[in-house]
């Protein structure tokens, strides 16, 4: 993943020469290739319904996008210089394979549910949507403990709203107009949709000694963050954790650019959604302290979270606590079935006192990178998204309540690095102070 920040290593230089190999295209097709195989084996084996008619549209999808890449490499083969598989027409094959594979999922099972198809949708989205009927009605998107207690108890688990206020704005829709396109998965994706492009748009705006290098590193990063099948999936069948990771990978393309406010306010965006950009808000202050920006990053990175909880606060302090604090660390009055066999959980469940010993482990990895952001912060923003995703790895393996979807995080973060790493900011003065420096005075890059 850190191939274009540091070709020296060995993993570095094998990552460089898979990505690179027939011009892109021989990882293309793999990952093309190893997502049809995934969509068949969900359309087949799922136990969820939403994902199973995912993956019935998605195997096709996949299968298509195979089937362009290997045209590709042929082509490329026989006419080496042929537009056919250049770059121009491996981002065609990537959108044409997101709209297949997620958009056209969604609006599928949007019209479906619309007609009365239950099955449909995860609870997130009806979660979501709930929180913004409540958020339009009351002023807060959250149910008091006391309420969620009232419930049927088959019912206690959806009235749990475990994000942050701002998230119950994609449930403003279905509370105005109950139809298909206001399903929150459709304003999910367009969010998504619209920030992507401002992420390719920002990157690429930028200055690059190696641009082609550059703009193909953001292909790569854009097929992490759509069509690979943990993202597609989730999209389709929930949704709403990809705006939050959008939101990120714009806010690091955007310190890239050498923007911190910006990148400020969009990671602070992220923040008043889901609580898992917050790490990813942290680390970027420590980037923006090397560049004397630290306080017009934390303006948005801070400022926006807090805005959003505010009024929430006032009007009922307690279910905030309720839904945000206590049923996340699992003190709720339901369980949740964010329960994926990763170490943290197999540990919390297997061994005597697992979850404090998973606790522990996970606090213990937090301190290993507070240290190392308090001794050595990352002075560029392709280091600022490896910490984050290694972290983020870190976290979601030891958490004792997670998802394998959560994975989409780090993922994405880690292979938006080397896209990072090959962008200039437009204004290379732009932090003339503080940017690291050789003992002769030249400015240098931290790996």
């Amino acid at each position: 993943m850190t191939a274009h920040a540091d070709p020296a290593t060995p993993v570095s230089r094998r990552w460089s020469a898979l990505d690179t190999a027939a011009g892109g295209l021989a990882l293309d097709l793999g990952l093309y290739a190893a997502a049809t195989v995934f969509a068949a084996i969900t359309a087949a084996t799922s136990t969820l319904p939403p994902h199973r008619a995912w993956g019935t549209v998605a195997t096709i999808g996949y299968a298509l996008a195979t089937l362009a890449a290997t045209t590709q490499l042929f082509a490329r083969r026989r006419h080496p210089g042929t537009p056919l598989a250049g770059l121009p027409a491996r981002w065609t094959v990537a959108g044409l394979t997101w709209a297949a594979t997620a958009l056209l999922p969604i609006v599928t099972q949007s019209i479906e549910r619309a007609g009365g198809r239950t099955d449909r949708a995860q609870e997130e989205v009806i979660v979501v949507e709930h929180a913004g009927a409540r958020l339009a009605e009351h002023g807060t998107p959250y149910l008091g403990p006391d309420a969620i207690a009232a419930l049927p108890p088959g019912e206690q688990l959806l009235g749990y709203t475990p994000y942050q206020p701002g998230m119950a704005l994609f449930g403003l829709p279905r509370a105005a107009v109950d139809a298909w396109w206001t399903d929150s998965r459709v304003w999910f994706a367009l969010v998504t949709a619209l920030t992507l492009v401002a992420l390719v748009a920002t990157l690429r705006a930028s200055g690059s000694p190696a641009a082609a290098r550059r703009d193909a590193a953001v292909l790569r990063a854009v097929q992490a963050a759509t069509v690979l099948p943990v993202c597609a999936l989730t999209l389709a069948t929930g949704g709403d954790d990809l705006p939050v990771l959008a939101l990120c990978l714009l806010a690091l393309a955007l310190a890239a650019a050498g923007r911190p406010g910006r990148a400020g306010l969009a990671v602070g965006a992220a923040g008043a959604l889901k609580l898992f950009a917050w790490p990813v808000a942290v680390v970027l202050i420590f980037w923006a302290a090397t560049r004397r920006a630290a306080l017009r990053t934390a303006l948005g990175a801070i400022g926006l979270p807090v805005l959003a909880l505010v009024p929430v606060l006032l009007v009922d302090r307690d279910a905030l606590v309720e839904n945000v604090l206590r049923f996340p660390l699992g003190h709720g009055l339901v369980t949740s079935p964010a329960q994926s066999p990763f170490p943290g959980h197999l540990i919390a469940e297997t061994l005597p006192a697992g979850r404090a010993v998973a606790a522990a482990l996970l606090v213990a990895a937090g301190l290993a990178i507070a240290v190392r952001l308090l001794r050595r912060p990352p002075g560029t923003a392709a280091a600022t998204a490896l910490i984050c995703g290694y972290g983020l790895l870190a976290a979601i393996l030891l958490m004792p309540s997670t998802r394998f979807g959560y994975l989409l995080y780090p993922a994405a973060l880690l292979v938006l690095a080397p896209a990072l790493a090959l962008t200039r900011p437009d204004d290379p003065a732009a932090f003339p102070a503080t940017a690291p420096r050789d003992p002769a005075g030249r400015r240098t890059p931290e790996r």
